[in-house]
Formats: structure tokens, C-alpha cells, sequence
């Protein structure tokens, strides 16, 4: 399979410098002064992607304390002519370990947004009474949650993140969707049915008083999961407790 490439999609922004002058506190990798947003879960995703498929020249530029060197000299480059304007960073990284990329401006958002403490529960506004915080994120925008007329096979392709989108582009096209509409299609799977994710987004859900995300296994495999993507943010949630894995 030479026909598509890994990718995964980060957040430049100037404004992350900011973390320590602000006492925001178990924050990974960007406890670290660095203007990339999450740049090791980043790295560990193509890495665990390359791996599955076996692109050892694609493994030999991303892996260890090497690769991330070499990803962040990258987008440093990449970003040397955007005067500090945020910016979406696509990277895309090919069989024979080549990075290329695609970049746009985004607007910009509040700290909290990207390193929440907990996530408020429906109906709550200010601080969560269980940790007394107000570093929760926004609840705007709001969008319309749509459900895809068809189910979706789960695979390897939607496990890991690939160019290989038309399941996606699918799901889309099908719920009428265009780029700026402030809608989301949730995709479910062909198996049993279960919700695996939105055609850009990782969902949450209110169940028994917590929030609940699709099982999504560490690696892939065609009996276990949902069959959604192991999303760097979704691996930020769970690993601070802030939602669970459930069906």
C-alpha cells in the first residue's frame, strides 16, 4: 500500500509560551517552553501509525528523542513566516520517511481551551465544584450533531490517521456538509453499531453522571474498540480522568 500517506494535524501558537507565567500545571510536553501543542503525543501517533505498517525508513525519522527533535526543527521551519499568527500545521509523512505539510491560520482561544481540568458537566457554568477550577473549556461554539445514514466499516484506516479519507468525506457528503458549517456527522460502525467518531472531531457523551468517548484500543485490531481514531486530545482526556472509554 504505497497509495497514501500518515498524517497528523497540530496547533502552532505563540501563545503556549505563556503555560508556565501562567501556573498551568501538568500540561506534558508543553511544560516545556515550545509553540506546538502536543508535539510528542503528535510524534508517538505517525510513530505508532509507521510501526502498524511497517515503513521502517518512516520509523527511523520519527522515533525517539531523534524524531521529535527532527519533527520540531521541521515545523520551526514551517512556521518561520507566519509573523505568530496560530496556525493548523497538517504533517503528513510518507512511506520513505519524507514530511510534508499544509498549513492555515486559526483563530485564537483561551489556555483553558487547550488544557482543561476536568470538562463541565450539561448545564454547568463556572468553576467545577469537584476541583473548585475554572480551567474548563468553552462551550462555544455550539454545533448541530447529525447521525450518517450508513455505517461505516472499521479498519485500519480509521484506527490510525491517513489520507485515505473517503469514509469521512463520505459521511459528509452524505449529512450535507460544508467546510464552515457549524455541524457534525457522527460516524457508527458496521459491527454493532457503535458510535466511533465525528467526521473530524472526538465525541464525548454525559452517561451516569460522567462523560463517556468510544473504546479506541492502543493499537489496532479488527475485534476490539469502536473503531475510531486514537486522537491526541482524547488521549489528553482520559489520561487526566477528565472522561472514560465506554461502548
Amino acid at each position: 500500500m504505497e497509495d497514501f500517506r500518515l498524517f497528523t494535524s497540530l496547533r502552532y501558537d505563540p501563545a503556549l509560551l505563556r503555560v508556565s507565567d501562567e501556573g498551568i500545571t501538568d500540561v506534558g510536553w508543553n511544560q516545556k517552553p515550545s509553540v506546538f501543542y502536543m508535539l510528542d503525543f503528535h510524534q508517538d501517533r505517525l510513530l505508532r501509525a509507521a510501526t502498524h505498517w511497517g515503513w521502517n525508513s518512516a520509523i527511523a525519522v520519527i522515533a525517539g528523542d531523534g524524531g521529535l527533535k527532527r519533527l520540531e526543527e521541521y515545523l520551526q521551519g514551517v512556521v518561520a513566516d507566519v509573523a505568530g499568527v496560530p496556525h493548523r500545521i497538517k504533517v503528513e509523512l510518507s512511506r520513505d520517511g519524507v514530511l510534508s505539510h499544509q498549513k492555515s491560520p486559526v483563530p485564537e482561544t483561551p489556555l483553558d481551551n487547550l488544557f482543561p481540568d476536568h470538562l463541565p458537566r450539561p448545564g454547568q457554568e463556572g468553576p467545577s465544584a469537584q476541583t473548585g477550577s475554572g480551567r474548563a473549556p468553552s462551550k462555544n461554539p455550539e454545533y448541530e450533531i447529525l447521525v450518517d445514514s450508513q455505517h461505516t466499516a472499521k479498519s485500519e484506516f480509521t484506527h490510525y490517521k491517513t489520507t485515505r479519507r473517503a469514509m469521512y468525506d463520505g459521511a459528509r457528503a452524505r449529512a450535507g456538509l460544508a467546510p464552515a458549517d457549524r455541524k457534525e456527522v457522527l460516524l457508527f460502525n458496521d459491527q454493532d453499531s457503535s458510535v466511533m467518531e465525528g467526521s473530524l472531531t472526538t465525541c464525548y457523551f454525559w452517561r451516569d453522571g460522567k462523560w463517556v468517548t468510544p473504546v479506541v484500543p492502543r493499537e489496532y485490531t479488527a475485534d476490539q474498540g469502536s473503531g475510531g481514531n486514537d486522537g491526541t486530545t482524547r488521549r489528553w482526556t482520559l489520561e487526566r480522568q477528565a472522561a472514560v472509554p465506554s461502548r
